[in-house]
């Protein structure tokens, strides 16, 4: 188990070096600089101080200079300082907000899982029922809403003409008045549309998978075996059947990560959550290079500490993957 660990570190150097390698040469394809905005919507600025500005900044030599100069800083652990007018460091930017981000997002996986793998069983041993057809329809429904969309439904609904809960942030700005009881539910109220908006597209995807695997063990010919000896239904479905299922869907959950990283792009600027996901909007409009790689890195670690984790679930799970 240690050398296949080990193993899956050392795999992660290249993977990690390839992706920002692509992200870097990426961002520097979108049109204009971030020069551009400090110089356009001031008239008094003459082309050689946007080229002092350019100088300053290092992008006045090539592409790939530019890279190995950024790559020799990360191995440092040192993401620069960011473009905007603050000049904070980068990596003080994202630690304000990565947490929050990594919070919202565990959330959303434990809720997909919660809801999904359960849905998924009952479908698969009811195959066809009323049951079976009504959460088909449901979960594809859901499948095929537009997030951002749904967020801006709920929070009409909830937030406006029910008034049941708040639409933006983290924290009401009454918060450190109230009681302890009050602010816990207060942090959990703001959580709760972020959360489930996290969680909603995954729903579809996953109980869908978690069906179609169960289907295909529950008909295997030990789990029929293990019917004529006697034993329970229950016993034959989630102490025999369930833990075959569930092998794929480990790997899904690995493979889940970018997509729920990405979508927290998404809801925490509609909900106005100080997160990675608003953090690297505002740094995509303002053409802030470092504070972007700084969170493109950081969101590929985070991508590529949840696929070892499935990889150790997996192997945990099926011990003849841990001799390969």
């Amino acid at each position: 188990m240690i050398i296949y660990l080990i193993k899956r570190l050392l795999e992660m150097i290249p993977t990690i070096i390839g992706i920002t390698l692509i992200s870097f040469f990426i961002i520097h394809l979108a049109p204009g600089k971030p020069t551009d905005v400090l110089t356009e919507l001031n008239p008094k600025i003459t082309p050689e101080a946007r080229e002092k500005l350019e100088k300053y900044y290092g992008l006045d030599k090539p592409v790939i200079v530019q890279y190995g100069i950024w790559i020799k800083r990360i191995v440092k652990l040192d993401f620069g300082e960011s473009f905007s007018t603050d000049k904070r460091a980068v990596w003080e930017k994202i630690k304000e907000r990565v947490l929050i981000t990594i919070i919202l997002n565990v959330l959303s996986m434990v809720l997909i899982f919660a809801i999904a793998i359960p849905i998924g069983i009952s479908s698969a041993t009811h195959q066809y029922s009323l049951y079976d057809k009504v959460t088909t329809i449901i979960v594809f429904i859901g499948f095929a809403i537009p997030t951002f969309w749904l967020a801006l439904l709920l929070m009409i609904l909830f937030g406006v003409y029910l008034d049941w809960l708040p639409v933006s942030g983290l924290k009401s700005l009454t918060y450190e008045n109230m009681s302890t009881g009050g602010k816990a539910w207060d942090i959990i109220s703001h959580l709760i549309l972020p959360v489930f908006l996290g969680a909603f597209g995954g729903l579809a995807g996953l109980s869908r998978y978690m069906r179609s695997n169960m289907l295909e063990v529950i008909r295997a010919d030990y789990i029929t075996t293990a019917r004529a000896k006697g034993l329970s239904e229950w016993y034959v479905v989630y102490k025999h059947a369930l833990r075959n299922a569930i092998l794929p869907i480990i790997t899904i959950m690995g493979l889940s990560v970018p997509g729920i990283i990405g979508g927290s792009v998404i809801f925490e600027s509609v909900f106005a959550i100080p997160g990675m996901g608003q953090l690297f909007y505002m740094s995509v409009m303002t053409r802030d290079y470092p504070l972007i790689m700084g969170i493109l890195t950081i969101g590929a670690l985070l991508t590529l500490a949840g696929n070892l984790i499935a990889d150790i679930s997996y192997a945990l799970a099926d011990p003849r993957i841990r001799v390969r």
